[in-house]
């Protein structure tokens, strides 16, 4: 039996990565967009709180089960900044190019680049759900000031993984959603989820 399960974004990336995992488990994702239903607030400092938001926002307008997340890159020498703002941390317009000059600009006093990519899934069976589902993903890696790579999106090229000795816009799709933060928490979610 397949159960509708609302994906609180409309990031067709997100999308796909999220329908390869819950599919074979019965879910059929759908994007608010496909319900209608509005962006919600992120007004909270932690993403975890963000994601649960986003989800019962999605329950309740739809009435069904919903599935959000929240994640962003943590610069330790900036006390985990720009976090939760992201998306944003140069301001509106969002702009991925203004928000990687930032945090260029913002490490550039310091020795320590190294950051991680951060996830929290949420998941919420109904929009009171007492018992949410959360699962969590932390990628490591360095900001280098020069981009490298064409794929990914966000601070993806100027996100250095040592060990691979690339950024992350310079893996595959697949190797980068089998190593990424979102990868990780959307595992952890499947088995949580059986």
């Amino acid at each position: 039996m397949t159960r509708t399960l609302i994906l609180a974004s409309n990031n067709a990336g997100k999308l796909k990565e999220f329908n390869d995992l819950l599919a074979p488990i019965g879910f059929d994702l759908r994007t608010r967009g496909e319900f209608k239903v509005p962006e919600a607030d992120e007004p909270h400092c932690t993403f975890v709180e963000n994601a649960l938001e986003k989800a019962r926002h999605a329950a309740r307008v739809t009435g069904l089960p919903a599935l959000a997340d929240d994640s962003g890159v943590c610069a330790n020498a900036l006390g985990g900044a720009p976090g939760v703002l992201s998306a944003r941390f140069a301001g509106e317009p969002k702009s991925d190019a203004r928000n990687n000059q930032r945090l260029i600009d913002a490490l550039s006093p310091h020795a320590d680049k190294s950051a991680y990519y951060y996830c929290a899934l949420v998941f919420v069976r109904h929009a009171s759900d007492p018992q949410p589902i959360i699962a969590e993903g932390r990628w490591d890696g360095e900001i280098v000031a020069a981009p490298r790579g064409q794929g990914g999106f966000g601070y993806d090229p100027h996100f250095w993984l040592p060990a691979l000795g690339m950024t992350a816009a310079e893996l595959s799709p697949e190797e980068k959603n089998r190593l990424s933060h979102r990868g990780q928490a959307l595992r952890m979610l499947v088995e949580k989820l059986r």
